[in-house]
């Protein structure tokens, strides 16, 4: 039964399937949206433009604006989610939704919105309103690139684990050298083995900076080493997630020729598989 719940269901689905009319231009209307709150996010941080009045008038009602509509369609969602087969119940699944990890990301673009309120203490706004970047994430619902990252990050999460781990203990061991082997020498830089742990971070990511650095013998042997061992320890998971990403690109085309009919060659007719 095609009731009105369905197709708000309907048109609020993010569906690989191309979609027409309403649904189309529902999806188009909320991925500009958003494209146009990340815009205007960026642009409120600019000083000239927070002093300016009308525009930052404009900013605010643009904000109002948004949140109302964010608001509309998060009531939306929860409402027609029971079309799902996993949501079904009335109540729990409705609950089982809201604690997703969509609906929570949808939820924490518009709350800091509201609960600005019911609070005047000026640094927690300027705080909740850091959250409003929550909404550039939601991007990626709209983007086949931004979920075929998010699905090579899940198809290789245990091996990541494993090698930021790894990265982790390297990084823990370097620390606690570097500080055994500069504190004497310069004990302002090196005070402790959790200061040391940020020259262990520049050292290991070749970054550099150049605040912290040894001056002993024993330590800039030590430091050149552990540079060139960073490069080789941080090439470890952007490899795995580079073979997890060309898995996910490999698998989209399979399921794309898959689908695909096959045709034949000499007059063009689809080819019926019997199964």
């Amino acid at each position: 039964m095609n009731t009105f719940r369905k197709q708000v269901h309907y048109a609020l689905a993010i569906s690989h399937k191309k979609k027409r009319g309403i649904p189309l231009a529902i999806n188009l209307f909320i991925f500009s949206l958003i494209a146009l709150n990340s815009l205007a996010i960026v642009l409120h941080s600019v000083p000239e433009y927070q002093t300016h009045s009308e525009l930052s008038s404009f900013f605010s009602s643009f904000e109002f604006f948004s949140v109302i509509l964010f608001s509309i369609e998060y009531i939306f969602r929860v409402w027609s989610c029971v079309e799902q087969e996993e949501y079904r119940h009335p109540f729990w699944g409705r609950i089982r939704y809201m604690l997703s990890a969509w609906a929570l990301i949808d939820l924490l673009a518009i709350f800091p919105y509201y609960l600005t309120f019911f609070t005047t203490d000026f640094g927690l706004i300027r705080m909740l309103r850091i959250l409003r970047i929550v909404r550039l994430y939601r991007f990626s619902r709209y983007s086949h690139a931004l979920r075929m990252i998010q699905k090579a990050i899940l198809y290789t999460k245990e091996e990541l684990i494993l090698s930021y781990t790894f990265v982790l203990f390297a990084l823990m061991i370097a620390s606690s050298i570097i500080y055994f082997l500069e504190n004497p020498a310069q004990p302002e830089a090196f005070p402790s083995i959790p200061a040391s742990i940020w020259w262990g971070i520049v050292t290991m990511t070749t970054v550099g900076y150049g605040d912290v650095y040894p001056i002993t013998a024993l330590g800039k042997i030590f430091g050149g080493f552990l540079a060139v061992l960073g490069v080789a320890l941080f090439s470890l998971p952007t490899g795995i997630l580079a073979s997890g990403f060309i898995e996910q690109i490999n698998e989209t085309k399979r399921k794309r020729k898959a689908s695909t009919p096959t045709k034949c060659p000499h007059c063009g007719q689809e080819i019926e598989h019997e199964h």
